[in-house]
């Protein structure tokens, strides 16, 4: 079920094909969230990781701990540095400067900040900050990082000036700069200079030896090792008997012949509680026989009784026994056929999964054809509509005539709206009739006439779905742009790489228009040479809200008028 919705979006995405690549900065006329954009024929760029050193100023990998986790360096500066850089926000020297669309320069870290603000907004002159303008400066950071500064073992006694850059690898041989005991244990700081003598003279965790066993171990513990593990340390016999101390290796063999050592009875695991010196132990069991055996066949009888009360336990399972083979006898029959139930339903996914496939490819087939009935459909009511409007004009003159003469006025029409400098300004009446067509799937998109970049340059027009094609179908006014095969396009060059800026136009006095731009992937089939009447669209699908757009001032006398504007600025003549 999931593959099969899965299959579902996918063709709907092929379906509406139509989306423009590499997507440039939204123009800035409305205060709206700007339209989103599907790419086709696009491949996005692989993520890569954030360097924030040039390659040519990259530091050592020392130099780690010289950046701060937040806001600028806090290093004193042999002269005090320009105003240029310091962050906007922290007011330190920048550390991985960034600067924004305005001109100011942030902090790499204090940027990131603002940006997880909602609406974040520059704290210099509050112009708004958006992701994608704010870039690495580079220069900058090269600036920066040549300016001087002074150890930060200065107050130590350390006298260096040198360049950030350089600071890293100073801090790693600097004798004034402070670092903990090198063996780790130790929790004392003290100069780089200074280790040698904390380390023979001062350190409690400097290694030392055993005087006794001779075992090398840390100061700190050798007074434990002596009192509790050291194997030649003498120490006193805990029966206080008259022998010298002798070492503790040898105090167990001495306890076993100690004339003040203490046993227990042999017949204690019994159940005789006696305990004495040697000569006391050999006259209690002289003298308490009768009882030792007292004690033992007591123990007997007990084991007797737990013997058979295991028998009888072990003949009860036994007799269990059949029942239990019968029930997993029956256990494997049935995991037996579960298995086989298993194998059945792997099949049959096998068999729908290569359905799935096969159908897969039938639909993308259909789709192709589908785009193409859609073509000649639209083609077919333009030809309509032209005809009703000639059958209209008609006159008794003569049929001929009549379709001859609405030809040529068509033709004219055509001619007289056409623009020669890149830019379309395209009307739109009976906004409610033709949305209402859209919505009922009658009449899907309009195309405008065509315009071009110059009386022989490129040829183009704009495509426009009332009801949203697409991710924006039911919910946005969906606007592409069409590069269209032209008399001279064996004189241009292609693929076409002009920036195309699409807009709708905001007929109230405030003038906020709804625009987006892009720069065309050279690399779609969208913008290579025509092989047909016009290549695939590439634009926007989700490039006006609906609800946005028929609440505003974009509708006036149920019309609407969109804007497409080519830059041939750099436009080569043909």
């Amino acid at each position: 079920m999931y593959l099969f919705i899965y299959l579902f979006v996918c063709l709907e995405q092929v379906m509406s094909g139509r989306s423009h690549d590499l997507r440039e900065v939204q123009i800035p006329l409305l205060q709206a969230p700007p339209p989103q954009h599907r790419a086709a024929n696009h491949t996005p760029p692989p993520h890569r990781p954030t360097n924030h050193w040039p390659p040519s100023e990259a530091p050592p990998p020392t130099g780690g701990a010289l950046l701060p986790v937040q806001g600028g360096f806090r290093e004193r500066f042999v002269l005090p540095p320009d105003d240029k850089y310091r962050c906007e926000k922290c007011g330190l020297v920048l550390v991985q400067p960034r600067q924004t669309e305005c001109g100011h320069r942030f902090c790499n870290s204090c940027i990131t900040e603002l940006l997880s603000r909602p609406n974040p907004v520059c704290p210099a002159d509050r112009e708004p900050l958006f992701p994608d303008k704010i870039f690495r400066d580079i220069c900058c950071q090269r600036e920066i990082l040549a300016l001087k500064v002074f150890c930060r073992s200065e107050t130590n006694g350390c006298k260096e000036q040198l360049s950030l850059q350089q600071l890293p690898d100073h801090l790693t041989v600097c004798p004034f700069l402070e670092v903990p005991c090198p063996l780790g244990r130790c929790q004392e700081r003290m100069m780089r200079k200074d280790v040698p003598e904390h380390l023979n003279w001062k350190c409690k965790h400097r290694e030392t030896s055993c005087d006794f066993c001779l075992c090398k171990m840390p100061l700190a513990d050798l007074q434990k090792h002596k009192e509790t593990v050291c194997p030649a340390f003498p120490v006193s016999c805990p029966n206080l008997c008259s022998s010298v101390p002798l070492p503790r290796s040898e105090l167990h063999v001495h306890q076993g012949e100690c004339p003040k050592a203490q046993a227990n009875c042999p017949f204690h695991r019994f159940g005789c509680s006696f305990k004495g010196l040697k000569d006391e132990l050999k006259l209690h069991e002289s003298s308490s026989v009768s009882e030792h055996l007292r004690m033992m066949s007591s123990r007997s009888s007990a084991l007797e009784s737990k013997v058979e009360d295991l028998r009888v336990e072990v003949s009860d399972r036994f007799l269990s026994l059949p029942g239990l083979s019968s029930r997993l006898s029956e256990t494997e029959v049935h995991t037996e056929d579960l298995r086989e139930r298993s194998r059945q339903s792997e099949h049959k996914l096998t068999t729908v999964q290569k359905l799935l496939s096969a159908h897969s490819e039938k639909l993308l087939e259909l789709e192709m054809e589908f785009r193409s009935v859609r073509s000649l459909r639209d083609e077919v009511e333009n030809l309509r509509t032209r005809i009703t409007a000639l059958e209209q004009t008609r006159t008794g003159a003569g049929t001929s005539h009549a379709l001859a003469f609405s030809e040529t006025e068509l033709h004219n029409h055509v001619l007289e709206t056409a623009s020669y400098n890149g830019t379309l300004i395209w009307k739109i009446r009976d906004y409610t009739r033709r949305k209402q067509e859209a919505v009922s799937g009658k009449t899907l998109s309009l195309y405008s006439q065509p315009f071009y970049t110059s009386y022989f340059g490129y040829k183009m027009c704009a495509r426009v779905y009332l009801n949203g094609d697409g991710m924006g179908k039911g919910t946005h006014l969906s606007l592409f742009f069409v590069v269209m095969r032209g008399e001279y396009d064996a004189l241009l060059h292609w693929p076409f790489k002009q920036k195309v800026t699409l807009m709708l136009m905001d007929q109230g006095g405030a003038r906020k228009h709804l625009g987006d731009a892009f720069k065309p992937d050279p690399n779609s089939s969208s913008f290579k040479r025509p092989s047909a009447e016009m290549n695939i669209a590439s634009g926007c699908p989700l490039f006006a809200n609906q609800t946005m757009l028929e609440s505003g001032s974009y509708i006036k006398d149920d019309t609407i008028f969109i804007k497409v504007t080519v830059d041939t600025s750099d436009l080569p003549d043909p």
